[in-house]
Order: C-alpha cells, then structure tokens, then sequence
C-alpha cells in the first residue's frame, strides 16, 4: 500500500471515531439541559443522576457490541464493521433528537432515551476494537504508538466538538431557556447529519494488508472460544483498562459536572475550562505515543499508574474547592497529563497483544466489558456518593483502580518488544 493511500484510510477511520464520540460525548454535554424534559420535577442531582443512569446503561451494552462488530470485523473485514458501528449511531442520535419529553408521552419518554442510547452503545462497543485494529494495522511498524495515538485524538475531539457546539450555542445562539427548551436538540441532529458522512468516507477506506493475508491464508474463527484461549492476554487487557477508563471518565465526561455540581463555576464557566484542558489533552497524544514507540509501552503504562495512584485524590480535591479559573484550569490539566500515559496508546499496546484472526475481538471485548463496569458507572458513582454525603470516597476508588493498573503493567512484558502485530508472533 502506498503512503498516501495508508494516509487517506487513517483519515476516514479517524474521521469516522470522531463522529461517533462526538454523538456519544453530546449525551454528557447537554444533559444539563436534557435532564428535565424526559424525567419529572426534581433536585438537580437527582435527574443528573437519572440521565447518569441511563449513560451508564448504555455503557452497559457496549461488551454486545465489542463482542458481535468485533468478531464481525474479524470475519468480513474491519471496514465492514466500521461502516456498521456508524450507521448504528446515526440512527441512536436520530432518535434522540425526535424524541418528546416526559410532559408529552410520559414514562415512554425516558424508555425511548434509553432505547436510542443502547443503540449508540452497541455502536460504540464494536466501533472500539475495530477502529484500534484497524489503525494499528495500518500504521507502519516503527510508527504504530503515533498512528494508533489518533484514536484517542479523535475521542477527545469528538467530546471538545460536543463542548465547542455547547459553548457556541450557550454564548452566541440560544438563550438558556431556549436551551432547556429545544435548544439541546439541535447536537443530536448535527451528530446524526455528519454521521451520514462519515458512512460515505468509510466506504472508501482500504482494508488492511493484516485482514486481507489473514482471510486468504487462514481458516481460524474469531468468536469468544477462540478469545478464551487467551487468558493472560484478555486479563492484561481488562486490569489495564480499569484504571485508564476510570481516570479518563472522571477526568473529561464527569468533569463538567463536578465542577458545577461541587465546585460552584456556573455552566457556562465549567464549559470553557473543560473544553481548554481537553484542547491541551487532545494535542498531547500523538507526542506521547511517539514517545512509546522508542521507549516502549510498559514504561507509558507504569508512569500512568504511578502518577495515578498517587496524585488523584490530592488533584480531585484541590477541583473541589473554588479557585480562579486559571488555577482550576491548571489542575485539571495536570490530571489529564496522567492520563495520558494510558490514553495515548491504550490502542496499540492492545493491539499488540492478539494473533490478527482474533485482533479486533480481543481488543474490544474485555475492553467493553470494563469500560461499562468502570467508565459507564464513573459519573453514577460520583454523584451517589455526592448525595449520601461521602463524595470523597469516589477519590480513592480512582486511585484504587489506577494501582491495580500499577501492579499489572509492573508485571507485563513490553507489547512492543512481543507484538503479534509482526510475522514472527502471529
């Protein structure tokens, strides 16, 4: 494959993992607004923690979706499954921004929101470990910690487009009472347009030279038989992704809120700040990855865990208490550098660690199945623990998960010095 063509397919993939986090992300940034048209009159912790569920609930589905797009993609293609997960989100985010409220067809509403968000949760849990494969697969061998670091690009772009429209509709457009009234419908229908064109770049991705070896020259089945004869692997896997999921939910999606909900910024406020350290987050990735591809992946890993486990409840406490925006703005920033040691290559190290007829579904699998117990739950556990008065708790639940995270990447092997991505381990 020739250079600009690998170029042109990483750039429809990306593209692609864009648009579907921004339709996921556009859930979490306007749920302040959405949260009183589809449940009755409350606190606003209370229906904060009713849209939380449902997120949550989403989340919850995301192991259906690694599990059926990921064997998907790992029979009929990685293009296959990455057309499909799109086209499922476009019609989750559709949904949503037709729906009537609570005050128009009553208990239907909440049920339909939760119906639209399962759809956007199958779609999101096979568009995962199809978009890793398939960017580590096309990234060059001595280049894979960059390349395979846009995904996670494309996330956090996806969540700063969904705070970008927020902050342009909040500042610019709409009044907040045109907001609260019909005003959050107009993501829902922007993400569901773009979607639709995503589906049209994807179509004219290439597929990678793995999948297409692995089709002629192999007869092995990708299905969670095959995945269980890989149990260190999935394991790593899973121990990994508890702590970076956590740290990555509490410290973009839920930030918003807290800093609303316990520090006191207003709305409009707590926007800008997360949109800016999201921006310094977002460009940090490919620099970081890089970095990985000469000092490995083991070392990433240990210095996210390290830092994590150290410095999450001194960094969460210090947001909770109200200082200047720039100050806020600083620690939110120092939290995210932490993250980062997962993030930035969270997809390669995966990647590297399943034979290509297996790649797809052992990436996105365990990592469903985690996220939804871990990040899904992040923003329900922090409010619960808000609303029974021991809101520090959640603290330390994230350090917690961040040394577990610690433990295993002090006791794994390098995935870049054992990769199956190479001929040798396949």
């Amino acid at each position: 494959m020739t250079f600009s063509r690998r170029l042109r397919s990483i750039f429809s993939g990306s593209v692609g993992n864009l648009v579907e986090y921004f339709d996921w992300y556009v859930y979490a940034a306007f749920s302040f607004y959405f949260a009183p048209k589809f449940f009755p009159a409350g606190d606003q912790t209370a229906q904060l923690m009713n849209t939380a569920g449902i997120f949550a609930l989403g989340f919850l589905v995301r192991p259906l979706g690694g599990w059926l797009l990921g064997s998907y993609a790992d029979r009929r293609g990685r293009k296959a499954a990455l057309l499909l997960s799109v086209a499922l989100m476009c019609l989750g985010s559709l949904i949503i921004a037709c729906l009537p409220g609570y005050d128009e067809i009553g208990v239907l509403a909440p049920v339909l929101l939760l119906v639209a968000r399962l759809l956007q949760g199958i779609s999101l849990g096979g568009e995962y470990g199809s978009s890793a494969t398939y960017l580590s697969e096309m990234a060059t061998p001595n280049r894979r910690g960059f390349y395979s670091s846009f995904q996670y690009v494309t996330i956090i772009l996806g969540q700063l487009l969904a705070l970008g429209l927020l902050i342009v509709l909040q500042r610019f457009v709409l009044t907040s009472e045109q907001l609260h009234d019909w005003g959050w419908r107009i993501p829902f229908l922007i993400g569901s347009g773009i979607a639709a064109l995503a589906i049209w770049l994807r179509r004219n991705m290439q597929e990678t030279d793995s999948f297409n070896d692995h089709r002629s020259g192999s007869a092995r089945k990708s299905n969670l038989r095959e995945l269980a004869r890989h149990p260190r692997e999935v394991g790593i896997v899973v121990a990994l992704t508890a702590g970076g999921t956590l740290s990555f939910y509490t410290f973009t999606t839920y930030m918003q809120k807290y800093l609303v909900n316990t520090t006191g910024f207003s709305k409009d406020d707590a926007t800008l700040i997360s949109s800016l350290a999201l921006l310094v987050f977002m460009v940090i990735q490919p620099i970081v990855g890089l970095l990985s591809d000469y000092v490995g992946r083991r070392l990433m890993l240990i210095a996210f865990g390290a830092l994590a486990t150290l410095f999450t409840v001194p960094i969460l406490s210090a947001l909770a208490v109200k200082q200047s925006m720039g100050v806020t703005l600083l620690w939110y920033i120092a939290a995210l550098l932490i993250t980062t040691g997962y993030t930035s290559i969270n997809a390669i190290f995966k990647a590297e660690l399943f034979p290509v007829h297996i790649r797809a579904l052992g990436v996105g699998f365990p990592f469903a199945v985690t996220v939804s117990l871990f990040g899904g739950t992040a923003e329900y556990i922090a409010l619960w623990l808000k609303s029974i008065g021991h809101e520090s708790w959640f603290y330390y639940y994230v350090s917690a998960c961040a040394a577990v995270s610690l433990i295993v990447a002090l006791c794994m092997k390098d995935t870049k010095a054992t990769s199956r991505m190479d001929a040798g381990h396949a």
